[in-house]
């Protein structure tokens, strides 16, 4: 492997870049999924590489998370292979609880992500049987190519990699604050201020709250149906309550049955605006990937008219925006709760295993192994216990092909072509 290795050095011009070998999985990203399949690698003796494009491990909950967030399933439903959270952590952490889990995770695995490596392309080289990861870093004004040589590729960059930017008419001429949820810190700097809030899953619902809880005035964009469900149902955990059902009972009537107990809790939210799905909420998270909405405050503040229900949005002017029942609402500042998507697409060279929306094909429990030493964690919709099924897959997959190959005595190369200057 290492002869084909050096030829492909000398076949191509790679005088302008480092050429580094991997000896073990490359895995691109450091958030939960890069994390959980670093520990697991760990705790099968194989070494690895961890490529992160941010300055620190974790970086959508570091940096584009607001203040006020904590996990929205109980604690034990997100915890990471071998290392639960500590007990004196309450049932739903903060974010800065769960940043420092995460932090004193990687610590006790000995993970060291290389930091603001951002990966430009990635491909499998069949002349070598090897894949090739190009990444640019820059630091200041300098700016530095390497190319990492590896015989597996753990794609663990997610599902929220990227901001979702709605193309809406009239929106490049809106004159107040346009502002993504991924930049939203708090509401405070909206005190006094009329929001529209584009999008209503569990950040528009919760950034609703928080803007009514700082004195803003928001109206929050309903385009279309969503299930509601309270978070605890009767002091049980409503996700908690769902799977230990889904246990005994068909997925149709656990669904049947979360609506009947939502109705007696909640109430009838459609009157309110917030029309149900015709598809039960587990089904739909199950086909579409769409989360139904834990509710923690909002729709008391709905029911009571300091958050506003509107339909869909028409068109923008310089101050306003006209919805499609031909309302027309004056508005401050937009928060754009639009979500987020995978960027596998832009990077990854490859269209067998991923699909043009940045997911593998196969769906869950199959989508996280594909051909030629490619893997994928953190694609299951199913949050962080999805992740870390898949990592410890992924893990033991390559962990036993790493295992009966050191077995056998091998002959080791004393040097590597000058281009190839690491071994990790």
């Amino acid at each position: 492997m290492m002869e084909n290795l050096f030829r492909l050095v000398d076949h191509e011009d790679l005088f302008s870049r480092r050429c580094i070998w991997v000896n073990g999985p490359v895995i691109v990203g450091a958030g939960p999924s890069g994390l959980a399949t670093a520990a697991c690698l760990r705790e099968q003796g194989v070494p690895f590489m961890v490529l992160e494009r941010a300055d620190c491990i974790a970086s959508l909950w570091q940096k584009r998370t607001y203040d006020r967030l904590k996990l929205h399933l109980p604690k034990q439903f997100c915890q990471l292979p071998k290392v639960p959270f500590p007990e004196d952590f309450p049932e739903y952490p903060t974010k800065r609880q769960f940043i420092d889990y995460l932090e004193s995770y990687a610590k006790r695995f000995q993970i060291n992500p290389r930091f603001n490596e951002c990966v430009q392309s990635a491909r499998y080289d069949e002349t070598c049987g090897l894949w090739r990861v190009k990444t640019v870093s820059t630091v200041g004004s300098t700016r530095t190519e390497v190319e990492y040589i590896c015989r597996w590729l753990v794609v663990a960059t997610g599902e929220n990699a990227e901001c979702v930017m709605p193309d809406i008419e009239g929106l490049g001429e809106f004159k107040g604050e346009i502002i993504h949820v991924c930049d939203y810190k708090s509401g405070e700097s909206f005190r006094g201020k009329k929001v529209l809030v584009v999008g209503c899953g569990n950040s528009g619902m919760e950034l609703s709250l928080d803007l009514c809880n700082h004195n803003a005035s928001p109206s929050m964009v309903v385009r279309s149906s969503v299930h509601v469900l309270p978070r605890e149902i009767f002091g049980k955990s409503t996700f908690e309550l769902a799977v230990m059902m889904l246990k005994w009972l068909p997925l149709w009537l656990v669904d049947k049955l979360l609506l009947i107990l939502a109705w007696l809790v909640l109430g009838d939210v459609e009157k309110y605006g917030l029309k149900r799905p015709s598809t039960g909420p587990l089904e739909l998270k199950n086909t579409k990937g769409k989360t139904p909405v834990l509710d923690i405050g909002t729709l008391e503040k709905i029911r009571s008219g300091d958050i506003k229900v509107v339909p869909g949005i028409k068109s923008f002017n310089k101050h306003q925006v006209e919805l499609v029942n031909g309302e027309t609402l004056d508005i401050d500042a937009i928060l754009l709760a639009t979500g987020y998507r995978s960027n596998v697409p832009s990077w990854l060279q490859e269209g067998d295993f991923f699909s043009k929306n940045g997911f593998p094909k196969r769906p869950y429990p199959h989508g996280w192994k594909g051909s030629v030493g490619l893997y994928a964690v953190g694609f299951t919709r199913r949050g962080l216990s999805g992740a870390s099924s898949d990592a410890m897959k992924i893990a033991q997959d390559i962990g036993q092909v790493w295992k009966q190959e050191t077995k056998q005595k091998q002959h080791r190369p004393t040097a590597c072509h000058r281009r190839c200057i690491s071994q990790f």
